[in-house]
């Protein structure tokens, strides 16, 4: 036994280092091609983050993009434009460039802005065009390279203008400028960067930007996240989209696509327990003792989800302290049977809490489920903390939240507690309930197979309950 201590002991202490599956995967774990879980899997690999800069011509778009690409020196940093992608004029748009529109949608390859984009978030190179302003047409031997990076910029006046450019963003950025400032700097980096002369933008700017702008570019301010009102000179908007940037880009890719996916930060304490209850070695009463830790640690961070209300107390020293009152009205559910072992660390941090049972079993082959449920009659007056310490494929999590729903429990009113999750079930769950919040200890890499997570830890259930062999 001491010689076990001291195995644990050094795990404990040698576990360190960022992470979000909590082991180094072997690649012979991996799924195949023929894998259910191949499709997803891409979900799992580290993506950049993806934001969007627009507003009116001259509003101050590139001094913004600069500003923030300063800041996050520290990590690697891209940034598109939007002008790169102008489509050259043919000889005769050419002879009549004065009448040629360059600010409507239709003056640029939208899809292969969407390639190279598409191409960057998988972590490929790209080569994306030069434009030259003076000859309105695209240097046919010239490129730039940009390889893959933390952070994709991408700017220009409509890129919120379609959909599927919007849909790739993680963050939209509106810079508003007053239209007068706008016009004095699109004269002067007009005349003095492109070689024209005042009379031609003037003439352009009344015909086409003006227009366009009120068209185009001033609806799609609707789809903006921030708004930085005065552009680069907003120091403080830019220092606080640079703060969420560093954020996000701490999280896991899936919780910057679904906000009610939360992972409870990693310590190497965390991590330590993770590397003991995935080793398939541990013994029973190790893999009880440290699971324990970990499922109070998760059921702490989601009763931090619940609601509050303000309250004061007087201290025994005679002073007011101004706190919070926890949620009266809650219960919880686990998913029997694994979701039991989750019962004890709720029962734990809330005294006297009523605790219903979820069983979904599946009925021979044919798919169809048999639910048993037993819950506490005012369910649907309740908050409810959905119990389950594996989140693998999400079907029975479905059918569990599904049948709250029925049981008139608001959506937004449960939170799924998961030691666990895959990829697969977070996107089965958050695109079904999106209101839904699923906290987690880590998300694994991915299901194989068998539909197991992989890495994982196994049959939970019957290591916890001592029933594997």
């Amino acid at each position: 036994m001491p010689e076990q201590t001291t195995a644990i002991d050094y795990v404990m202490e040698a576990a360190s280092g960022p992470h979000f599956s909590g082991l180094h995967l072997d690649t012979q774990f991996l799924p195949s091609s023929r894998s259910p879980s191949s499709s997803l899997l891409a979900d799992s690999i580290k993506q950049p983050f993806v934001i969007g800069v627009s507003g009116g011509t001259a509003s101050g778009k590139t001094t913004v993009c600069d500003m923030i690409i300063q800041q996050l020196h520290d990590h690697r940093v891209v940034l598109v434009n939007q002008d790169s992608f102008y489509r050259g004029l043919t000889a005769e748009e050419s002879e009549r460039v004065h009448e040629y529109n360059f600010d409507h949608p239709d003056a640029f390859d939208t899809e292969q802005m969407l390639e190279c984009i598409e191409k960057l978030k998988q972590g490929n190179s790209v080569h994306l065009p030069i434009y030259d302003f003076k000859n309105h047409r695209r240097c046919s031997e010239s490129f730039r390279q940009v390889n893959a990076s933390d952070v994709i910029i991408l700017e220009g006046i409509l890129v919120f203008h379609d959909p599927r450019v919007r849909d790739l963003m993680n963050m939209k950025i509106f810079v508003d400028t007053d239209a007068d400032v706008r016009l004095a700097r699109r004269i002067r980096r007009d005349t003095v960067e492109r070689g024209r002369d005042v009379n031609s933008v003037l003439e352009q700017y009344a015909k086409f930007v003006k227009p366009a702008f009120d068209d185009f570019v001033l609806p799609s301010k609707k789809y903006a996240d921030v708004i930085i009102p005065r552009g680069g000179d907003n120091h403080v908007a830019i220092d606080l989209i640079v703060q969420h940037i560093r954020t996000k880009l701490g999280q896991h890719d899936l919780c910057k696509i679904y906000p009610n996916i939360y992972v409870i930060q990693s310590t190497f304490q965390i991590r330590g327990m993770h590397t003991l209850i995935r080793d398939k070695d541990i013994s029973k009463h190790d893999f009880v003792f440290y699971s324990d830790r970990l499922i109070r640690l998760v059921v702490e961070h989601g009763l931090g989800h619940l609601p509050f209300t303000e309250m004061q107390v007087v201290t025994p020293t005679g002073s007011v302290y101004s706190g919070v009152d926890f949620c009266k009205k809650l219960c919880g559910v686990s998913i029997v049977r694994s979701g039991e072992s989750m019962e004890n660390a709720l029962r734990a941090c809330c005294k006297g809490i009523k605790i219903g049972k979820i069983l979904i079993h599946r009925d021979g082959d044919n798919g169809k489920q048999l639910i048993y449920e037993k819950l506490p009659k005012d369910i649907s007056e309740r908050h409810v903390l959905l119990l389950d310490p594996v989140l693998a494929t999400g079907n029975s999590a479905n059918q569990a939240i599904e049948l709250l729903i029925q049981k008139g429990v608001p959506e937004s009113y449960i939170i799924f507690l998961n030691l666990i999750s895959a990829p697969e079930g977070i996107h089965c769950v958050s695109k079904r309930f999106p209101s839904v919040k699923i906290v987690t200890s880590e998300i694994d890499v991915a299901l194989n197979e068998e539909y197991r997570v992989i890495p994982g830890l196994g049959e939970f259930g019957d290591r916890y309950f001592g029933t594997d062999d």
